[in-house]
């Protein structure tokens, strides 16, 4: 089964893909992984990428098409064998989504469902502001939602918790606008597809979770 999850950033995409691999057999596509992961392992495509984000322009459709499908071949058997393929940050235009479509129809496979995240642009703006990540596991806290033990420090290795650079107000107003005005039309599209529910993303995470497998039948 392949599942897209739409919506805007800080929505709780990531959150619910844990959940999902946590709970079912299911593997994650997001594009912002694939990016770091061929760009520090210095693949050709993560060279080429590299080239535009140094110079701060976007990585083209084109490239972003060919790293996704370079991460889907690796696990496009297993969605065939029962496990979830979650893409999360992927499509972001229509002109992504129609490659999606005709890739997978290449690969006699399609997309079954899109859960699209409902949230209000000030609950978004509140989650990603407080969010603080551990600079050395990763692993993801929120100074009032999901505060560490000890404040400044990760429950899981004891590293440095830190508030990334684009998590500031006005850069992930900006993210939101960016989203807004490329992203938020494939509700429509998708939604002519018959294939779109949607998620109060306002709810707890184990919510927003019951509320998957219910959409889902499961």
């Amino acid at each position: 089964m392949n599942i897209i999850l739409l919506g805007p950033p800080g929505a709780g995409k990531g959150t619910l893909s844990n959940k999902i691999i946590d709970k079912k057999e299911a593997v994650q596509i997001a594009t912002g992984d694939i990016f770091r992961y061929n760009i520090s392992n210095e693949t050709e495509l993560g060279l080429k990428a590299k080239s535009y984000m140094d110079k701060g322009d976007l990585v083209p459709d084109e490239l972003t098409i060919d790293l996704v499908w370079d991460a889907f071949d690796k696990h496009k058997d297993e969605s065939k064998e029962g496990k979830i393929i979650l893409f999360d940050g992927f499509p972001r235009n229509i002109e992504q989504a129609k490659a999606l479509d005709l890739g997978m129809e290449e690969r006699n496979q399609k997309i079954d469902h899109v859960v699209y995240f409902n949230v209000d642009e000030e609950i978004l703006i509140q989650r990603i502001t407080g969010r603080r990540v551990c600079t050395n596991c990763g692993a993801t806290f929120h100074v009032t939602n999901n505060p560490p033990k000890k404040e400044g420090i990760c429950d899981k290795c004891g590293s440095e918790l830190i508030q990334r650079n684009d998590d500031n107000e006005d850069t992930v107003k900006n993210r939101i606008d960016v989203y807004n005005a490329h992203t938020s039309v494939l509700i429509d599209y998708y939604k002519e597809k018959g294939i779109l529910f949607s998620i109060d993303g306002t709810n707890s995470p184990d919510e927003v979770f019951e509320e998957f497998l219910d959409k889902l039948g499961e």
